[in-house]
């Protein structure tokens, strides 16, 4: 079965198509970036062979995603015979609001309660729902699945998601913490459960998802009951841009002092703040590395902040948790950057987490244990793959509803 997954973001879609069965192979990835600005580009890969980067004016989703489909089936860069090859599609959603705990075939109602979210995710679901749409056009009949970035976090008890202002901005607009990377959160809890030959629904884990948006997921017995991020993606850790949690009475005094505007305020918290802003060097955790390193000592200054964040939340989620069987990293940065690791899981030994610093220096880009045979915790970095899972998601879906109309025939 042969599954497009789409990622469509404001200005960006990411893609990959896959060929699902017992394994899933990867037939061809890329992303079309800038879409809707003069200099836009489709990016395009095929395993074993050379990438390919083409160059012209994109003018919305729908041409984007026209695009995209081209080249899966054009001469040089085929790796379809034709389009009717594609079985399904999976798209990533942002935010499905308190109305999606799962992912779903999109029908009309589905595509309703998405566009219903997009005051909860107004950058995002937008975007998302223009991916949707595009392909109702370009691929008319071929079922679509919505995969939701905030599902995995719906079984949170309300002491874990409510915010203490008024109940009545709960009721009326569904202010609560959300949570986000439910996808990757879940993915990466399961897939070491597997490699460790433990039941997922038996463990209390931590999951730390590193990357320029990061976030930390408490998961007991399969379930998360609490997350990092929020109502939005700012809240909690500190970030590449973001700011993370900070005391919410600096916005007013700032906007005071500064004459500054609520959207000032917004672009000051979403993307000059994080790392990038205590460095005033990068958002990027290899240069701030590097830097610090060289002795730079406001990146080195960032990164302790980062991690001291970062422990701050796995004691917070311990405690939570009532104990700890397993603390994961992942992400961009949880998977590759030793250093920062190392920053995270240091002094830790209080919860019994004893980790192999020589050999967390080796690891990067691989599912592997950083914790020594002594430790009572399990540490590892695992590699997530959110395309993976929107994928399965969708060949699941698709084959139940398959399974049931030959049933009810």
């Amino acid at each position: 079965m042969n599954i497009l997954v789409l990622n469509c973001g404001s200005s960006s879609i990411k893609f990959q198509l896959l060929e699902i069965t017992d394994e899933a192979k990867v037939l061809a990835k890329g992303m079309a970036d800038r879409v809707g600005m003069d200099n836009s580009e489709l990016e395009y890969k095929v395993p074993n062979q050379t990438e390919l980067v083409f160059r012209d004016k994109i003018e919305n989703h729908t041409e984007g995603i026209d695009r995209i489909l081209s080249v899966l089936v054009d001469g040089k860069t085929a790796v379809l015979s034709e389009l009717s090859e594609i079985d399904a599609v999976g798209h990533r959603v942002a935010h499905g609001g308190e109305q999606f705990s799962e992912s779903v075939m999109v029908n009309e109602e589905v595509a309703d309660g998405i566009r219903n979210c997009i005051d909860l995710a107004p950058l995002h679901n937008p975007a998302n729902l223009a991916g949707i749409e595009a392909m109702e056009r370009l691929l008319p009949g071929v079922p679509q699945v919505a995969v939701f970035d905030t599902a995995f976090h719906q079984s949170m008890d309300k002491e874990a998601f409510l915010y203490s202002i008024p109940y009545e901005y709960y009721q009326k607009y569904g202010i609560r913490r959300y949570g986000f990377h439910g996808t990757s959160h879940k993915f990466v809890a399961e897939k070491a459960c597997n490699i460790l030959g433990k039941d997922f629904k038996s463990m209390k884990i931590i999951t730390c998802h590193l990357g320029n948006g990061a976030s930390i997921a408490a998961i007991k017995n399969g379930k998360s009951i609490d997350t990092s991020m929020g109502f939005t993606p700012n809240e909690g850790l500190m970030m590449g841009t973001r700011s993370g949690s900070i005391d919410p009475g600096i916005l007013p005094f700032i906007a005071k002092k500064e004459g500054k505007e609520l959207s000032d305020l917004n672009n000051l918290i979403n993307k000059e703040s994080g790392v990038k802003g205590i460095s005033q060097h990068s958002s990027d955790m290899r240069d701030l590395a590097e830097a610090a390193e060289c002795g730079n000592k406001q990146a080195e200054l960032a990164l302790r902040m980062y991690a001291q964040r970062v422990k701050k939340y796995i004691g917070a989620y311990t405690a939570s948790l009532n104990g700890l069987d397993l603390l994961i990293f992942t992400g961009g940065i949880g998977e590759n950057n030793h250093f920062v690791r190392n920053l995270c899981l240091s002094d830790l030994e209080y919860l019994g987490i004893d980790f192999d610093k020589e050999k967390n220096k080796t690891i990067r880009g691989k599912d592997s244990m950083l914790s020594t045979s002594e430790s009572k915790v399990r540490v590892m970095a695992i590699t997530t793959n959110e395309e993976l899972v929107i994928a399965r998601e969708t060949y699941h879906i698709t084959q139940k509803l398959k399974y049931q109309e030959e049933v009810s025939h």
